[in-house]
């Protein structure tokens, strides 16, 4: 899967296909490095805790392309955790064309449109 990273309109960088990819195709598998809670705290005061996820009681920072998805209310990606595995991976929701912004909803859930911790821009 080729993916490339690229100026958006108004989010900064994004994560961008450049061939198309099919709903349910594998986008990205990523590692993960886990974080203990009590090291959450100073990571909160830098700008890697825009980044973590939850990763059960604890937190994770993922590699790969992970910070430069952006957040959307209308995703064509889910991320999908994988504890065991310290593994994070990306799947189309649906059909992604060449050239289109891969996106996911930082909520987990692509139908959840509770607010998140910055400013959305579409």
């Amino acid at each position: 899967m080729a993916l490339r990273i690229d100026a958006t309109k108004n989010k900064g960088r994004g994560v961008f296909a450049t061939t198309r990819i099919s709903a349910g195709e594998l986008i990205e598998r990523a590692p993960v490095h886990v974080v203990s809670k009590a090291l959450g705290c100073y990571i909160e005061k830098i700008f890697l805790a825009d980044y973590l996820f939850w990763w059960g009681d604890e937190l994770a920072l993922p590699f790969g392309h992970f910070i430069l998805y952006n957040h959307s209310y209308s995703p064509n990606a889910l991320f999908v955790i994988r504890l065991d595995d310290l593994i994070i991976e990306l799947v189309a929701l649906r059909d992604i064309g060449a050239g289109e912004e891969i996106l996911f909803n930082y909520n987990g859930d692509p139908k959840n449109d509770q607010p998140v911790w910055f400013e959305v821009k579409e």
